[in-house]
């Protein structure tokens, strides 16, 4: 578990990273540089669990030696399925990141969503579902690494 206190606004207490894949941790199917290495170093603190429709048929492969949970969700009611498999745990425990769409109401309702606006652009709505947005995915999870970055960004 991570404890991030963030003065002016609360303390988190993070059991969980819920991350979308395509535009997220990938681009056209392919995990980007930098990443498994950041998840493997996060998993030591948190539960992973990435959540993806799996555009490219590529995601078990390119994250097989990365230690998380992964859900292929169906095509339809994306938004909503993500916003379920994160209410199963605890959202008051979780941190999310996507760029999506989809991912709009699973980073509103976690306690720290993390937008992202990398080669694939995000959606308008998802931006301002977020807490923070971030310009890359390795600086996005370098915010849970080093957290005073991420206290520094969010004090009130």
């Amino acid at each position: 578990m991570l404890h991030i206190h963030v003065p002016g606004w609360k303390t988190l207490r993070l059991a969980h990273l819920f991350l979308d894949y395509n535009g997220t941790l990938a681009l056209d199917g392919r995990i980007l540089p930098g990443v498994a290495e950041r998840l493997d170093e996060l998993s030591r603190h948190l539960d992973i669990h990435v959540l993806t429709a799996d555009t490219f048929s590529s995601v078990r492969e390119e994250l097989k030696v990365v230690p998380c949970d992964l859900l292929i969700i169906p095509p339809q009611n994306q938004a909503q399925a993500k916003a379920d498999h994160l209410r199963a745990f605890d959202p008051a425990l979780s941190a999310a990141m996507g760029n999506g769409r989809n991912d709009a109401l699973m980073l509103h309702e976690a306690a720290l969503g993390i937008a992202l606006l990398q080669e694939e652009g995000a959606a308008p709505k998802t931006l301002a579902a977020s807490d923070v947005v971030c310009r890359s995915i390795l600086d996005a999870l370098d915010l849970l690494r080093h957290p005073l970055r991420l206290a520094a960004t969010l004090r009130g």
